[in-house]
């Protein structure tokens, strides 16, 4: 058992899963602030690992967005396969294949020593990402939709300012507002992003990314968004492995403007 997962109970499903999940141990998975209760169902010996999402409210509508950029990504990337979503007026429900291997995040935990081979898998999957032609994608997420979801979010009290980086804390949701703002205009470079490529998004089996998860912000947005992301969190670990992800992308010269202005703005989501 994963330490970040707790064993727990079966839950209440809708009909249409029961069968899907008959029979399953089940542990609750505690990564992540996308608000969903996620579990991983286990068959018997042999049969395939599963994941459910659940969610109600504005995180069903999450959900359901994540389900509809899987549904576009299979085929393009390496992703779970989508077994079967219900949703209803305000719950959703998802269930998708286990991918196989460990996070990133894992890897780099139990295994030091493998940090070069991580990062390099890392750049080499978000540069095959970022080559998916922008024309097929038909998800905005670039800076002017996710500025107006932030301030949304910010004027409904849903920022969890407990929870911003080592950097900002003490901050408040306007003063990571105003230093956003200090920080623009930039200039776009538009890829199909992840949107959330943390290392706990990535999965490595063999020195290879084998897929990625959590896909509910895929989009057209500044290839920075993924690149910072991934970035603050290879910082964690040593930041010798940040400057070799950038270099292994192929970018020379980082550019820190935009880095500053996507960490700031994921602390708002």
């Amino acid at each position: 058992m994963d330490e970040r997962e707790t064993t727990c109970a079966p839950v209440e499903v809708p009909p249409a899963f029961t069968a899907d999940v008959a029979g399953c141990r089940w542990a609750r998975d505690r990564v992540g602030e996308s608000g969903a209760t996620i579990y991983r169902v286990r068959g018997r010996a042999g049969a395939p690992e599963r994941f459910l999402k659940h969610g109600t409210g504005t995180v069903a509508d999450d959900i359901v967005d994540e389900m509809v950029r899987l549904r576009w990504l299979t085929g393009r990337i390496a992703v779970p396969a989508l077994v079967r979503c219900e949703v209803t007026t305000d719950t959703a429900w998802l269930l998708t294949t286990a991918l196989p291997g460990r996070t990133a995040w894992q890897i780099l935990d139990a295994e030091p020593k493998r940090g070069d081979e991580v990062v390099d898998a890392l750049a080499e999957f978000l540069r095959s990402l970022h080559t998916i032609p922008v024309s097929d994608c038909p998800f905005d997420s670039g800076h002017g939709v996710r500025l107006a979801a932030a301030h949304a979010r910010i004027e409904a009290g849903l920022i969890d300012e407990d929870d911003f980086d080592d950097a900002r804390q003490g901050w408040s949701a306007g003063q990571v507002w105003e230093a956003m703002g200090q920080l623009l205009p930039l200039s776009p470079d538009a890829v199909v992003t992840h949107g959330d490529f943390s290392l706990d998004n990535v999965l490595i089996e063999k020195g290879r990314v084998v897929g990625c998860i959590d896909l509910g912000r895929v989009g057209v947005a500044d290839r920075y968004q993924d690149l910072a992301i991934l970035g603050y969190c290879l910082d964690e670990f040593d930041a010798g492995l940040t400057r070799r992800m950038f270099e292994r992308y192929g970018v020379a010269q980082p550019d820190q403007r935009k880095i500053d202005f996507d960490l700031l703005l994921d602390e708002l989501f």
